[in-house]
């Protein structure tokens, strides 16, 4: 039986992805760069109680020269820890949720029009030709510039704009597999088509979509940063882009209020990155183990 076929390989396939994966040093380092992210989202209301707006010292004193304020104040005396630590709730929180929405559009998309073709496949793939000419970022600007940026508009917004990349690339497996005997199979045997699609298909294309979730992500967190930066962030909580922002103008005087939280990007960008290239090479059932 064909149902019967696939799920009996779960079980050895699971095993082969997990010992593949804590072969690369590369992947586990990335994974704990991505966990250490979560974590400062996770403690930083109780480490940092309080708004990390709020002005609770000294302007611009130096990191490392106050205990109490290891990382330094900003020009309005704002806690740089409090506001980086606090930052890495907001970039996971929208980078996660844009890339969760574009991928249940995306996959939605690409699944349908791969599986089916003809007018479907025509009418899809135009109405993603079409999101694809509108420059991303640029249509994340209008929304919010008519708009009040909030956190959830720009999860809306970011997501909303990049799920065409996963439709071409689920597409694109979708006509691969198709044609493959266990699909042949699940037909014959009377499955529906969104058994074929969802338990049958759409498994098997996991491998492209992971890693491409990964860097979804990672733009994901950089648009909302590039957003910030140019002052169409939510005003009523504090992200990596704001920080960066608020320091552009003393790069001489004060180098690490752009510094500090730039780097904290930078390192979870390539935590992620890290991380999606060995998930990749774990799910990629074309390697064997050595």
């Amino acid at each position: 039986m064909a149902t019967l076929s696939v799920v009996s390989v779960h079980s050895p396939v699971n095993r082969r992805a997990l010992r593949q994966f804590l072969r690369n040093p590369a992947g586990i380092a990335g994974l704990i760069i991505l966990l250490l992210t979560v974590a400062m989202a996770v403690i930083a209301p109780w480490l940092f109680p309080g708004d990390p707006l709020d002005m609770v010292a000294s302007p611009l004193l130096a990191p490392f020269t106050d205990p109490a304020w290891p990382l330094g104040t900003d020009a309005m005396g704002r806690d740089l820890a409090a506001g980086i630590f606090h930052g890495a709730r907001v970039s996971l929180l929208i980078g996660l949720g844009a890339t969760l929405i574009g991928l249940l559009l995306g996959s939605l998309v690409g699944s349908l029009s791969g599986y089916f073709g003809g007018s479907v496949d025509y009418l899809l793939m135009r109405i993603t030709t079409l999101f694809q000419t509108m420059p991303a970022f640029l249509l994340v600007i209008i929304i919010l510039a008519i708009s009040t940026p909030t956190v959830t508009l720009i999860t809306l917004s970011i997501g909303a704009t990049t799920w065409p990349t996963i439709a071409r690339l689920v597409r694109a497996e979708f006509r691969t597999l198709r044609g493959s005997d266990f699909v042949l199979a699940a037909r014959c045997q009377g499955f529906s088509s969104a058994h074929i699609i969802f338990r049958e298909m759409l498994p098997n294309a996991l491998p492209a979509i992971v890693v491409t979730s990964s860097v979804m992500v990672a733009s994901a967190i950089l648009m909302e940063a590039a957003l910030s930066f140019l002052g169409l962030g939510d005003p009523n909580v504090v992200s990596w882009g704001f920080l960066i922002g608020s320091g552009r103008e003393m790069l001489r005087t004060a180098w690490y209020l752009t510094a500090e939280p730039g780097v904290a990007l930078v390192i979870t960008l390539l935590g992620l990155n890290l991380l999606g290239d060995a998930l990749n090479d774990a799910f990629n059932p074309r390697l064997s183990d050595q």
